[in-house]
């Protein structure tokens, strides 16, 4: 069982930066694929980035390519979202997640282990 714990959400301006934090207890993530997610108000949640176990290789959705880099130090057995020129679309709750198998996948309910999500709040 891995415990999984977002931090470094908040309200940001246009433009701004957040780097978001996902540290897990209980068990090693480093055979684990890593996933971010989030869900907008009304919406349904939505595939962010992915992480591969070793760090090689990532996978983003399309609205966040080129301003949001996704990476892991499995040595502190934490994975992190770093959110440049946010917009106020990329408002929502966002949610980290393991999957403990080879594969990336976009897909939630691959993933085995969720956290409790951490707020962030884009204002135009």
């Amino acid at each position: 069982q891995v415990q999984l714990v977002e931090s470094g959400g908040g309200l940001v301006q246009a433009g701004g930066s957040l780097r978001l934090s996902c540290a897990a207890s209980g068990r090693t993530i480093s055979n684990a694929v890593m996933g971010w997610f989030r869900q907008a108000p009304g919406k349904e949640r939505e595939f962010v980035a992915a992480i591969t176990r070793t760090g090689g290789g990532t996978e983003y959705a399309d609205s966040v390519k080129g301003r949001f880099t996704i990476s892991r130090d499995n040595a502190k057995n934490t994975v992190y979202l770093q959110m440049n020129s946010l917009k106020p679309e990329d408002t929502g709750v966002y949610y980290c997640a393991a999957d403990y198998t080879i594969f990336v996948r976009r897909t939630q309910s691959a993933y085995d282990y969720w956290g409790q999500g951490t707020q962030v709040t884009v204002s135009s």
